[in-house]
């Protein structure tokens, strides 16, 4: 595979330097030999084996893992000392801002305090012997295109080389189409690592990213099954998932074609070692809750270590309907099921009826995960079920999970559907006061600030704002920078949705909302909104109320909205604000927004 010439030329002058000046070679390295990039530690060469995920690290290492990947600092001192027990490394990735969360790369306010903070956490984890790579955000890049975004991550980059120069740097991109690889490259100077995110696609990744004009070495950062946006749809719409034994061939594929088949590849990050609701229960899963792992697992121990483990989990041929795959409510649904266990053991299997998810998240999103139909089996077996579907319309999923007795299971599932106009599913119920910002910041809070409106690319807005909150060491700061048009923002639930899902909360009983609002100087007009989307849409708010044209002061003041006997059973607007040009920059904070 041929290199670039300024790789080579820069590679070649960072041994020259090191050799001129005496240097020690760093603790963790990227070089070339013979056309093949190697990710060195310690002086000897490392293939990165590696997991992202919170299960079991002696299974990991048991299996043949070297390395865990984080997504954020939380807990990297504690994810660095247990990895360090296991003899494993750890790439830290710090997470960085996503335009699509309300961040903004031209604020230089948020910018700089993203990257004090990564600062401080390199300082405090640089000399940790666990530490393989400093990673800069993970699919922060959106489409690729925007500038502000790849000179933010080379600024953080540059700070790291500077701070650390035991460790390279990279950073995390979803897939490889656009401009994103050719920006990257000649944006970020500064970046030793592609880290690629790649599923139905990491097979021929090494081969696209050439051709997207990758020279860089590369890491495989995210790998597993094809997405939920991969396949193949039921004819009402929803993903058709693969069983566990058919998704161990992905992960087989993208190892030995990708990982293990490129000479710009230091290796991959298998997703994930852990279980997560992702559309599904089982979606991305290498293990389920209690630990039992999947054939993937196996497959990676094997491309690992050479050598399969001693006992096989079990395997699924198929899963199938035996008629229709959807009925009127309370009919009854047959399926069949062929599974075995490979080194004959007895099995058992485990079946369970689950709605559909609707409240399905972006990028990997925080998801809710669906009710299930404990009485739903009506007869069951290792070889099939019967299930009385639920007397609601909507999407179902049926879940085999098959288990061998010594720590080896498989799943499958199939779509199902109950025929009818499905009911709306109610709001949550919140427990009173509903907390939408205070000290605890974004954390858990129970919308997001997502809905942003009018002329928003003359919106900013900073979480995390330290000057003068009304309490705590927090507040949030809004401004509007032209001076003509409007815009404005809106807490939702879910983040994004305009009224087209479920979500929400249910607050009866609630008989006021409260905040606290300043503005910058005094005298900026703000109008504040609680419950927004009307009643054309499927989840609507069931109220909507706004205070309009309020004038702020410029020292802090408690605004309070009544509730007297509103309709509380779905709000899905929380809380919101909007502003129309005032001839100039509009600033002003807010804090301790509740429901009570």
């Amino acid at each position: 595979m041929r290199i670039g010439r300024m790789v080579w030329a820069a590679l070649a002058l960072g041994w020259c330097a090191h050799a001129a000046f005496g240097l020690a070679e760093p603790t963790v390295s990227v070089q070339v030999k013979d056309g093949r990039f190697n990710l060195m530690r310690n002086g000897a060469p490392y293939v990165v084996r590696g997991v992202g995920g919170d299960g079991s690290l002696a299974l990991l290492a048991e299996s043949g893992g070297n390395s865990v990947r984080t997504w954020s600092a939380d807990k990297l001192g504690e994810v660095l000392d247990q990895c360090e027990r296991r003899g494993l490394t750890v790439t830290a990735c710090l997470w960085l801002g996503h335009e699509r969360h309300g961040f903004n790369y031209g604020d230089v306010g948020q910018v700089a305090k993203q990257m004090e903070a990564a600062r401080e956490t390199i300082l405090k984890y640089r000399d940790h012997p666990a530490l393989l790579i400093w990673c800069f955000g993970n699919e922060m890049e959106g489409d690729g295109n925007n500038a502000a975004i790849w000179g933010a991550v080379n600024n953080l980059a540059s700070m790291a080389k500077r701070l650390d120069a035991n460790h390279p740097t990279m950073t995390i991109i979803s897939e490889v189409g656009g401009r994103k690889v050719a920006n990257l490259h000649s944006l970020c100077p500064d970046i030793d690592i592609v880290g690629i995110n790649s599923y139905a696609g990491a097979a021929s990744l090494a081969e696209r990213y050439v051709a997207a004009g990758g020279t860089k070495p590369f890491i495989v950062t995210e790998f597993g099954p094809p997405g939920t946006w991969e396949v193949a749809k039921s004819p009402w719409g929803v993903p058709v998932e693969p069983s566990s034994t058919e998704k161990a061939g992905w992960y087989r594929k993208a190892w030995e074609k990708t990982a293990a088949g490129s000479s710009l590849c230091l290796g991959a990050y298998a997703f994930l070692w852990g279980n997560k609701q992702e559309t599904t229960a089982t979606w991305f899963g290498m293990l389920l809750p209690d630990g039992t792992r999947l054939a993937c697992v196996d497959t990676m121990r094997e491309l690992w270590t050479g050598k399969p483990p001693a006992n096989r989990c079990p395997e699924i041929a198929a899963l199938k309907v035996v008629g229709e795959a959807q009925g009127d409510p309370k009919a009854t649904i047959k399926v069949s099921l062929q599974a075995a266990d490979p080194d004959g053991d007895p099995i058992s299997v485990r079946w369970v009826l689950q709605a559909e998810a609707t409240e399905t998240g972006w990028g990997g999103d925080t998801e809710s995960a669906p009710p299930t139909y404990s009485d739903a089996t009506v007869r069951s077996d290792a070889n099939g079920c019967e299930v009385r579907l639920p007397d609601e319309p909507g999407g179902m999923r049926l879940f085999a999970y098959v288990t061998d007795g010594k720590g080896g299971g498989a799943t499958a599932n199939l779509p199902l559907l109950v025929k009818g106009v499905p009911r709306k599913r109610p709001a949550r119920k919140a427990d009173l006061p509903l907390v939408i910002y205070d000290e605890a910041g974004r954390v858990g809070a129970p919308y997001a600030a997502s809905g942003w409106m009018g002329n928003a690319g003359a919106v900013k807005l900073d979480e995390a704002c330290t000057d003068r909150p009304a309490t705590g060491k927090t507040c949030i700061r809004c401004e509007y920078t032209a001076s003509g048009d409007w815009a404005g923002v809106i807490w939702q639930d879910p983040p994004g949705d305009w009224g087209d899902r479920p979500g929400g909360w249910n607050v009866q009983g609630a008989r006021r909302i409260t905040w606290k609002a300043r503005g910058a100087r005094g005298g900026e007009i703000v109008t504040f909104h609680f419950g927004l989307i009307n009643p054309d849409k499927p989840y609507a708010d069931s109220v909507r109320r706004k205070i309009e044209n309020v004038a702020l002061k410029a020292d802090w003041q408690t605004y309070t909205l009544e509730l007297p006997g509103d309709d509380l059973s779905r709000i899905k607007s929380g809380f919101g604000w909007t502003v129309a040009g005032q001839g100039g920059p509009v600033a002003f904070f807010l804090d301790d927004i509740r429901i009570e």
